[in-house]
């Protein structure tokens, strides 16, 4: 019974990583209609930057704070001079365009700083805490905490804020909302900001446990996929829970599933997306399209 508590626990705290990777798909989805493939290489250099931060003696937190304003600044760019000019084009072309930013971002990480691992600070004590017999990682805990922070802060700007419900209004009804005098326009760049922003933290805190390198987000953001897929994509908290599934299910699976182990559960990812796209391609919570002739 410990070991589940144990294992339920530390999938939750890296379900809440998937989930904010997940919920920075869904808001440029939402926006857009098209899912950004570079999410995890973005989100990648926004810890980079983080980390030579760090190096220049810039303490943790002033460094975390100062990486959320570049990576909103860079997210709110590339839409602005990358996704704005190709908005009308087919689908197709934006997918290319994300894509061609995802090995753009990469190559020029492993240019910059090269392609061996480097260690990348927790703020959190290395001692772990121990409840009962169950002993539970300080970054664990504060990386499930700091996310929580984040979610619930999108949630009151999304909820409470005239800017956010602009927002809303322009990723759901733009028509309408440019009838309504919102500049649909901007929504969307101020919306691939904040997905860059949130991005930023979901690398900033798994970055201490697999360690920083180019290629450091490719798995997570499989996961992300899986989580945005059973959540589903027209819903920002069915993404975040389906995070917190996925990373339940990811260490449930890898501890008792003896021929899955470490080395396959990337495949429990995989399994999932297919899974739920065949049973209920809209995701637990997501909204069915209806197309009317």
């Amino acid at each position: 019974m410990d070991t589940l508590i144990q294992q339920i626990v530390s999938g939750l705290a890296t379900g809440g990583i998937y989930g904010s990777l997940a919920l920075a798909l869904v808001m440029i989805y939402q926006a857009t209609d098209v899912v950004n493939f570079a999410q995890g290489e973005m989100a990648m250099f926004s810890t980079y930057l983080a980390w030579t931060l760090l190096n220049a003696g810039v303490p943790y937190w002033a460094a975390f704070v100062a990486t959320l304003a570049i990576a909103f600044v860079g997210g709110l760019l590339l839409e602005r001079l990358l996704i704005r000019p190709v908005e009308s084009a087919p689908v197709l072309t934006i997918v290319i365009v994300c894509i061609g930013l995802l090995v753009i971002l990469n190559s020029l990480a492993g240019w910059i700083y090269s392609y061996i691992q480097k260690p990348f600070p927790s703020p959190f004590p290395s001692t772990p805490l121990r409840v009962g017999n169950i002993y539970f990682g300080a970054h664990s805990l504060g990386a499930l905490g700091i996310t929580l922070l984040v979610l619930l802060g999108l949630y009151l700007f999304f909820r409470f804020t005239t800017l956010g419900l602009a927002m809303r209004a322009a990723a759901q009804n733009p028509v309408s909302s440019r009838l309504c005098g919102i500049r649909v326009g901007w929504m969307l760049a101020v919306g691939w900001g904040l997905a860059a922003l949130v991005g930023a933290v979901a690398g900033m805190m798994v970055a201490p446990v697999v360690f920083l390198d180019p290629n450091m987000m490719s798995g997570i953001l499989i996961y992300a996929f899986a989580s945005a897929t059973l959540g589903g994509f027209t819903s920002p908290g069915g993404a975040v829970l389906g995070g917190l599934i996925v990373g339940v299910i990811e260490n449930l699976v890898g501890t008792y599933v003896g021929f899955i182990g470490t080395e396959l559960k990337l495949t429990v990812a995989l399994a999932l997306i297919l899974t739920v796209l065949v049973v209920r391609p809209s995701g637990l919570f997501g909204r069915a399209a209806v197309h009317r002739v």
